[in-house]
């Protein structure tokens, strides 16, 4: 991001915040090349955000001050929301607010015609001894919602650290190292404590299943460093029923597409188990049922004799069968498992750092050997993709388009290997 002229500015009305006294706000490590957190500010861009109801960063209000995202008192800009949206997360932030100042981070965001709290709930920001906060508007709160346990916030213009978990319909806060809120969405408790409050009557508050992360504008002094956050997998509760695509006897879940006329049996067979793709011609297998929403989990291997060869799972196949059809390819080229191709300009986003073209690089690689057998997992849920191979994280993709699809197994040039493919329905 180039300088903000804002940066002197804020630091002219914010005295506390951006006071000598304070240790400039450290550089957040880097993750690990195995790590699945995402950096939605790392002290110098803020390219991860755009203001609520609107396509870009604020040209006001908002600026980096010494490696903090800082909020300047009645400078305007209005809500910030974070440009992904997440479901299932874990966020950690560092936050610091002004003499009596009020703020919150909101999730769950959906953009409306109406404020981002409307639809969003809040993890609360204040200073407490300042502002009079009642119990249920403290820091730590699930505002007006419930009240934190325990908590010990520091006083204004000190760094306080935040964690929040999102898993279904279960929801933590942390501050400062200690869990202060442990709330369960469907309970008779929190049922209760939304009815006797003010949104109790908005439609659409705390109803949607994903949406943006949001750092309120509420007209005082805030500011935030280290944010980052990763996304969790489906909840259990959200497993359906698991479907067996291959069970290493029958292929009649699938049919197939392939050029030069061929038919399944000229290119694909089962020996001891094992699900064999000659490679040639091209093609691929494809599901006769249609999926949306799903984990799906498949073993393959390359011969070592023929050497590491190409294929891919193509995962929400939509349109006419050709070589190749419109879907979002998880890569299975030799070397390269875990690279998403976009075929036929599938809506979907990518981490841009990685992203060449239609091609998104994986962050490592973390295949075994020719000749053993790899493990992939394949996270379908509504807007977001992510690739797992053995075990570890490689790659994500969000803001995917939403259709049932076939899953199509490519055959693209040299024999590869499947078994136990199967796939657990998400509801």
């Amino acid at each position: 991001m180039k300088p903000n002229p804002l940066s002197l500015l804020a630091a002219t009305l914010l005295p506390c915040l951006a006071s000598g006294q304070q240790p400039a706000a450290p550089k957040p490590a880097a993750p690990s090349a195995t790590s699945d957190w995402v950096t939605l500010f790392d002290g110098t861009s803020t390219d991860a955000w755009r203001a609520y109801g609107a396509a870009e960063f604020p040209k006001a209000g908002w600026s980096v001050v010494d490696g903090a995202l800082v909020h300047a008192a009645q400078g305007g800009g209005g809500d910030l929301i974070s440009k992904r949206q997440f479901r299932n997360f874990e966020l950690e932030f560092d936050w610091r607010v002004g003499q009596k100042a009020n703020s919150g981070v909101m999730f769950r965001v959906v953009e409306t015609k109406e404020p981002s709290y409307a639809t969003g709930p809040e993890y609360q920001l204040l200073d407490d001894a300042g502002h009079g906060a009642t119990p249920d508007t403290s820091s730590g709160a699930l505002y007006a919602l419930a009240a934190p346990a325990g908590a010990e916030v520091r006083p204004a213009s000190s760094w306080n650290a935040a964690r929040i978990t999102l898993d279904g319909d279960k929801l933590a806060h942390w501050l400062n190292g200690k869990k202060v809120v442990d709330v369960d969405f469907a309970s008779d408790g929190y049922k209760a404590s939304l009815a006797k409050s003010k949104f109790a009557k908005w439609k659409g508050f705390n109803a949607h299943p994903r949406g943006h992360i949001c750092l309120q504008d509420h007209g005082d002094e805030v500011a935030f460093r280290n944010v980052r956050i990763r996304e969790l997998p489906p909840s259990k509760s959200r497993h359906g029923d698991e479907v067996v695509l291959f069970d290493g006897k029958s292929l009649d879940a699938f049919a197939a597409h392939l050029n030069e006329g061929k038919q399944l049996a000229d290119v694909w067979s089962i020996v001891d188990g094992v699900l064999i793709c000659k490679g040639q011609p091209a093609g691929y297998l494809y599901t006769k049922a249609t999926f949306t929403n799903y984990v799906l989990k498949v073993q393959w291997r390359f011969d070592p004799k023929t050497g590491g060869g190409n294929s891919g799972v193509l995962l929400r196949m939509m349109g006419e069968h050709k070589v190749w059809p419109r879907s979002i390819e998880a890569q299975l080229h030799a070397g390269n498992a875990g690279d998403f191709w976009n075929i036929g300009d599938f809506t979907m986003t990518t981490d841009a750092a990685r992203a060449k073209g239609r091609n998104t690089k994986k962050s490592h690689a973390n295949e075994k050997p020719l000749g053993e057998w790899n493990d992939y997992e394949i996270i379908v849920d509504g807007s977001w993709v992510r690739l797992n191979v053995n075990g570890q994280t490689l790659n994500e993709a969000w803001g995917c388009e939403e259709i049932a699809g076939p899953i199509c197994f490519q055959s693209e040039g040299v024999e590869i290997q499947f078994r136990d493919i199967r796939l657990t329905n998400l509801k």
